[in-house]
């Protein structure tokens, strides 16, 4: 997982002959290991990563993710006695998210690991998770 390291380039080794460029790079351990549910951060970049190219508001317009979204809002409220709202809509929900963070047009391929989790803590503030 990204979370648990960190890469430090150490050397980029170029070829005129082949046109190609290699990096030396070297894995440190990240010293201290964040405090997330590694189970939401895997779903999510699951989600936000099929297809980085992708603004992450189609992403979450599709009706699969829709759908998955939608089952687990219905546990999470299951499991904490809460009755799911009459008018609940995934969609209007995901579009608030969105605008509040300012990330609906972001495409995940331009996504710091900051953003990502501050994205996961919008989600899961508003009852959305990604792990069942």
């Amino acid at each position: 997982k990204q979370w648990y390291h960190r890469r430090v380039r150490e050397a980029v080794v170029s070829t005129q002959s082949t046109g190609v460029d290699s990096s030396v790079v070297r894995i440190e351990p990240m010293n201290p290991t964040p405090k997330i549910n590694f189970m939401e951060w895997d779903g999510l970049t699951r989600i936000v990563f099929t297809r980085k190219n992708k603004s992450l508001a189609a992403i979450f317009r599709s009706k699969s993710v829709l759908e998955l979204l939608t089952k687990n809002y219905n546990i999470f409220c299951s499991l904490n006695n809460t009755p799911v709202p009459e008018d609940f809509d995934i969609k209007r929900t995901l579009d608030e998210i969105f605008q509040s963070n300012e990330m609906g047009e972001t495409r995940s391929r331009t996504m710091s690991n900051d953003q990502l989790l501050k994205l996961l803590e919008s989600f899961n503030s508003r009852g959305i998770h990604f792990s069942s």
